[in-house]
């Protein structure tokens, strides 16, 4: 006895099978359009970076005022203050002088009234913790020399003190250099300062191998702070050496 075949499965499977097909090629070409179409958005954002990164920068950028504030910075601060480069010494020299209320001349005065019947051997301007000082030497007419401690601010002058280490020899020389020296410290200064202009910040009478005592003179003039040391012949008053410290 043969037996009807029921071929409705057979019939709806095979359209099945073809839908199922169908769904997933369309799936995977929608898929491959997607893909192509992601891969020209980050061929096109690659385009845009690399055209950015190409592009000249625009005035307002951050990279040159972050330069120019570099270059700012690194420059020496004596550069900035004064207009141009100053040695260390013309440095500390302007940082000194700028301090200084009471001049070589009034030190001068105070040094020796602190002495009776004394004469100035030396006086230097020299700086401290304490603030600016004239350094002093006076002696009488035997050669004996003190040294007195003048404030270069207030005026204001120490008690004298005998120098320790003079033997009869040493007071000896000194009283003949005194003797001898017949221009005072004062028209040494005015002789220096006539030939370059400027401030006196030490004065000293010194031998010389010719027997002729000798004023040396320093001078720092305004605006390069500069160094320039006279000899000056302390009988004739003419200038005998004279010498720039370009420091």
């Amino acid at each position: 006895m043969l037996t009807k075949r029921d071929d409705s499965t057979s019939e709806c499977a095979l359209p099945v099978a073809r839908c199922v097909g169908l769904i997933c090629v369309a799936t995977a070409a929608g898929a491959l359009l997607t893909g192509c179409g992601r891969a020209d958005d980050n061929a096109a954002g690659a385009t845009a970076v690399q055209a950015a990164e190409l592009a000249p920068m625009s005035p307002s950028a951050s990279a040159p005022t972050s330069a120019s504030a570099s270059m700012s910075m690194s420059m020496p601060p004596s550069a900035s203050a004064s207009g141009g480069n100053l040695a260390r010494d013309q440095a500390e020299r302007k940082a000194l002088l700028e301090k200084v209320k009471v001049g070589y001349g009034d030190a001068l005065s105070a040094a020796v009234a602190k002495v009776s019947a004394s004469k100035l051997v030396s006086i230097e301007l020299k700086g401290g913790s304490k603030g600016p000082r004239w350094e002093a030497e006076v002696a009488t007419a035997d050669g004996t020399a003190h040294t007195v401690r003048v404030d270069a601010v207030t005026g204001k002058a120490d008690q004298a003190q005998a120098e320790t280490e003079q033997d009869n020899d040493d007071r000896a020389k000194l009283a003949d250099r005194l003797k001898k020296a017949t221009v005072t410290a004062q028209q040494a200064a005015q002789t220096a300062t006539d030939k370059t202009k400027g401030t006196v910040t030490a004065l000293e009478l010194q031998g010389t191998h010719g027997g002729t005592p000798e004023w040396s003179v320093d001078v720092v003039t305004n605006g390069d702070w500069k160094k320039t040391t006279f000899g000056i012949d302390a009988v004739n008053r003419k200038i005998t050496r004279e010498h720039v410290d370009q420091d």
